[in-house]
């Protein structure tokens, strides 16, 4: 993080509105990687880019709202056409310029690398699950900004909740799939839909005067887009290993390297996308020492998700699964947010009982099953039961799908 706030840029009203409350969160992630403080340059380069958009995204979206009559329009089945099977000569030329740039895959891409974090990131089964749940979605809604764009965008009842938490779900499951991440695969596809869809979003709210950028930055911006990617990466890979779930160093530097073209895909800034865990995790530490305090919205969410573990689907004695999976996830959530988190987010406290379970179960798993010659297989299953008991949970019998473009 170098680059300082341009001329006439201010941050917008949260920015290090709690330093106090990000320092205790963060102290532990800063005891345990040796982190350093961040410096005052690296501040101000997170403040403006609250104030940020995706650029090229967002001259897709600029073209999508031409009368149709515009020969430079951009239509919603030219987008789903171009996703699925490229651009044509008679592309419009905002369509062409940003497959242009998603296309362009850099030469820093290593493909074996990203598989080989495909199959790690598959292999974490449902202890991924469990943690992008708790620590990164739940967690994420102790701090005020993206929490209250969700709220603005309906999602805080149980069913809108659940519908989003599945589709994200979906997401993650497609860019860990096998060849989930070349161009055409799934994981690849979806990526590229869901960062047009953040730009459709932005230009809406940006535009419908119910969003206050003064106050939160713009709906979807480069900070905050950054610290997303730092869920699925850093954030999982801290929480695995708290459920007992052994991450070597090549495991991390090639979740990383997934990871790492997935924000490059979804449009997050080059420099705030790395190699290293430690690195990410020195991100993670300012963008915490800048968030702000908890709103109302984050926890009127997190309780809408964890009530809404009664409407999941459940194949056998639904209403007795329905208590136990409520009850498990309050645990993993006390175990990870501690009480302060809890109390944060109106949660209802628990005995994190769940992470010795965890802790027997993965030891069995990975350090004897998986050391086995047939671990590697083992671990596979695991994780595709996984896949699969997460999606039937959140759609049933209906396909698996990410929301359609908001146009």
């Amino acid at each position: 993080m170098t680059a300082l706030m341009p001329p006439g840029v201010s941050p917008p009203h949260r920015f290090r509105a709690a330093p106090d409350r990000g320092r205790r969160i963060g102290r532990p992630l800063r005891v345990y990687w040796r982190l350093r403080e961040p410096t005052e340059d690296e501040f101000a380069t997170l403040g403006w880019r609250l104030m940020m958009r995706d650029e090229p995204a967002a001259a897709v979206v600029a073209a999508m709202r031409l009368p149709k009559d515009h020969p430079d329009r951009v239509s919603m089945r030219d987008v789903h056409h171009a996703i699925a099977h490229g651009v044509t000569e008679t592309s419009a030329p905002a369509l062409r310029d940003f497959f242009a740039l998603v296309e362009a895959t850099p030469e820093w891409v290593d493909p074996e690398l990203v598989e080989y974090g495909a199959q790690v990131f598959r292999r974490f089964g449902r202890n991924a699950t469990d943690v992008l749940l708790a620590l990164s979605l739940i967690g994420g809604y102790r701090f005020g900004g993206p929490v209250d764009l969700l709220a603005e965008t309906g999602g805080l009842s149980r069913s809108k909740a659940n519908r989003r938490l599945g589709e994200t779900q979906t997401w993650a499951i497609a860019v860990g799939g096998a060849g989930g991440m070349r161009r055409g695969g799934d994981g690849w596809k979806l990526t590229v839909h869901v960062r047009l869809m953040h730009a459709l979003v932005n230009d809406t709210f940006e535009n419908n005067g119910r969003w206050d950028s003064d106050e939160w930055g713009l709906p979807i911006n480069q900070t905050d887009l950054a610290s997303t990617l730092n869920l699925f990466s850093g954030a999982l890979m801290m929480g695995v290993r708290a459920l007992g779930v052994p991450v070597g160093a090549d495991e991390s530097r090639a979740i990383m390297h997934l990871w790492k073209y997935v924000g490059w895909l979804i449009g997050v800034d080059a420099d705030w996308l790395f190699d290293e865990e430690r690195d990410q995790h020195q991100l993670s530490y300012a963008i915490l020492l800048a968030q702000t305090g908890v709103t109302d919205a984050g926890g009127e969410l997190s309780r809408a998700l964890v009530d809404a573990q009664s409407e999941l689907n459940y194949r056998w004695l639904p209403h007795l699964a329905a208590t136990y999976t409520r009850e498990r996830l309050l645990s993993v959530l006390e175990g990870f947010l501690g009480p302060h988190g809890m109390r944060d987010l109106g949660l209802a406290q628990r005995v994190p009982w769940f992470f010795p379970m965890a802790w027997v179960r993965n030891t069995i798993s990975y350090r004897v099953i998986g050391k086995s010659p047939f671990g590697g297989r083992y671990l596979e299953w695991r994780g595709r039961r996984a896949r699969e008991l997460a999606t039937y949970r959140h759609f049933g019998a209906a396909d698996a799908e990410v929301g359609a473009l908001p146009i």
